[in-house]
Formats: C-alpha cells, structure tokens, sequence
C-alpha cells in the first residue's frame, strides 16, 4: 500500500524543528552547577597564576569531559566521561603537531571523520565519544606547536577532564563507580580492540559484496568527503579560527536531509545571534581576565544546562563560551564572534552541498535504473 506522501507545510516545519521547538521540560541548570565548577577552577587557577591560556587549555578539557555525563556506554555516565578524556588528549595533541597549514591535517581529519561516522552505527555514547574528538582535534590545530609544546597542551587537556571526572564524580557521591571503571580500563580497552577488529571485518565484507543498506559506511565517507574539503578550506584561509568551518560541517551533517538542514539552520541562527549579542556585551565590558573567566564560566553552565532544550539557544550559549574563553588568551572578541558567524554559514553550506550532491547522485541512478526497468520509478514514487 503506497505510504501517504509528507505535505509541504509539514516538512517545512521539520527542517525548523531544531530552531523552533523548545523543550523546557529538558533545562539541567541546576544539576549543572556541578560539572561548571571544575570549568570555573580550571580558569581561576590561570588567572591567579598570570596564564590564561593554560585555564583555557584545562577549561576546554573539563568542558568536553562535563558533557559525557549526558551520554550512557553500558548503563554508565562515567565511561563516556573517560573515554573522551583519554581521546580528547589524544586528539588535542596530533591536531597541535599537524597544525592548520599542514596538508596531512586534511587527511587526518578526513580519517577521523570516517572513524567517528562508523562509530554511529554503535550505542550513542560512543559516537558522541568520537565526535568529540574530531573536535578536539580540528580546535587544536588552530594552536600549531613543536612536539613538546603538542604534548604539554595534551596533557593539559587530560588535566582538565580528569579534574572534571574526580571532582564530579566526588560531588555526586559516584567516586566508588569511578574507581571500579578506572580498575576496569583494561577490560574495556580489550572490548573496544575487538570490537574494531570486528568492524573492520564487517565494513570489508560489505565493501567486498557491494551491501551497504544497513551499514554506516555510505554516511562515513560522506563524512568524510565533507570533513576533507571543509578542512582544505579552512586551511586555505590562513587564520586560524577557521576550524569552525570543519567543525560546524561535521556536527550538521546528520544522515537524513531533513535532519541536516534543520541542524544547520539552528547552528547558523543561533551562532548569528550569539555572535552579535556577545559582540555588544564585550563593548561594554571590562575586558579584565577574571571577568571574561566569569563570564566564561557562565556560559559554560547555560550550554550544559540548555543542551537538550533547543539547539539554536544551545548555539547561542556556546558561541558565547568559546568567544570569552578564546578572548582570556588576548585575542580580540568580537573579531572572534564575527569569524565564527562566517566560518559557520560557510560550513553548514558545504555540509548541505554535500548532502545535496549525495541526493542528485542517488536520483540520477534511480533515472537510469527506470528507464531500464520501468516498475522501479513507479515503485520509487510510491515508497517517496
């Protein structure tokens, strides 16, 4: 029986859902009073020492790591929140040694792309332990350093998420789960060997019998296609707040088009509007360290507690975050909000011209494959 055809009106309002709805029922502000502590720490201690930048380093660490505990690997909230801290070192420290003009960070990313996209078709907690990674990994590009200093900023990074974990870990009374799993990294490093070696097996069978209906492979090279060319042009433009443009295309980029457009539509309203309201703010700021700290910090608590109410207002939060914790290292505000309203129009625009491009590709086969066989256009349209 032919499924009943989606109405204009109806799929207009998909592709606005991640900017119009609002779920208020979801906010978590006070429950995360907790993990913006360690982020507050992080930048006071850099503050008190007369180095921003290592507060910044650290905060960013405890920032990634605070958002594992709204993930779940195996019914645990603290697995995410370890495994992200380990990856995220990890990450930070070959994305400071490549460096954004170095043409194997195009190749790196594109790898991590596709690592991060195969991880999709897994429980969410570790895809979104992959996600952040190729994050991490395209920020601190922006920061190129010799192999020591690559080191030092990743290790800085473990500091920060290993302050997060500990520090919350203790105030939520689930210091004894942490312990267990710590006692455990053994076991679950083992686990993750074989799983990949599985994966591997699985994406070489489906390479090989040419199936790919139920496997993350055609999203993972999209993925990667898409996160290759972003990060060629964020190479090209020579500044370095340009990994917005990579960054932004991979967290639009979703598997289905609605979901991809929506999210890009979100990210770019909320970027927009954060961009220009902390523009004003930082005008009429004193644009003191502990101030830009506190403000930091505050943002840091409205993008944990807003996540999951509305991803523009989430955009908007975090833009706000980055913006004052990237102006602690000196580096001028609203130059940092403009650039980030521009790299992320440009990046959800590659990440909807891939998609398109996908799309295209797939109906130009359909054509060819009807006009041979001619049930399989009147089957297309009936299962459209």
């Amino acid at each position: 029986m032919p499924t009943a055809r989606t109405s204009p009106r109806s799929r207009f309002r998909k592709f606005f859902a991640d900017s119009a709805v609002f779920q208020w029922q979801n906010q978590s502000l006070r429950a995360d009073l907790v993990f913006t502590l360690p982020i507050a720490i992080c930048l006071a201690v850099g503050v008190a020492i007369g180095h921003p930048a290592v507060g910044l380093i650290t905060a960013g660490g405890a920032m990634n790591t605070g958002f594992g505990h709204k993930q779940c690997i195996d019914r645990s909230r603290l697995l995410p929140m370890i495994f992200v801290t380990l990856g995220m070192a990890f990450s930070g420290f070959v994305g400071v040694l490549l460096g954004h003009e170095n043409v194997l960070l195009v190749l790196t990313a594109a790898l991590w792309g596709f690592g991060y996209g195969m991880l999709t078709a897994r429980p969410g907690g570790y895809s979104w332990v992959g996600q952040q990674c190729v994050i991490t990994f395209l920020v601190a590009s922006a920061f190129p350093a010799p192999l020591k200093a690559a080191g030092l900023q990743g290790l800085l990074l473990l500091a920060g998420g290993a302050l997060q974990l500990s520090l919350s870990a203790l105030l939520l009374r689930v210091f004894g789960d942490l312990r267990t799993h710590l006692f455990q990294l053994e076991h679950y490093l083992r686990k993750e060997q074989r799983a990949l070696r599985n994966a591997v097996m699985e994406t070489a069978q489906s390479v090989q019998q040419r199936k790919f209906v139920n496997s993350a492979i055609p999203y993972s090279l999209r993925l990667a296609a898409t996160l290759g060319i972003a990060t060629e042009v964020y190479r090209r433009l020579h500044y370095p707040s340009g990994y917005w443009i990579p960054m932004t295309a991979l967290l639009v980029l979703k598997p289905a088009v609605t979901d991809t457009v929506s999210r890009a539509v979100a990210r770019a309203m909320g970027t927009v509007c954060g961009a220009v309201l902390v523009s004003l703010g930082l005008a009429h700021l004193p644009a003191t360290p502990a101030v830009l700290a506190a403000f930091t910090a505050l943002f840091a608590w409205l993008s944990y507690g807003l996540l999951n109410v509305n991803y523009a207002l989430f955009s908007v939060c975090i833009t706000g975050y980055i913006v004052f914790l990237l102006s602690l290292n000196e580096l001028p505000g609203p130059e940092i909000a403009e650039r980030r309203a521009l790299c992320t129009m440009i990046g959800a625009a590659i990440s909807l011209a891939v998609r398109l491009a996908v799309i295209c590709r797939h109906r130009a086969h359909w054509r060819r494959a009807a006009a041979l066989h001619p049930l399989l256009l009147e089957q297309r349209s009936q299962a459209d």
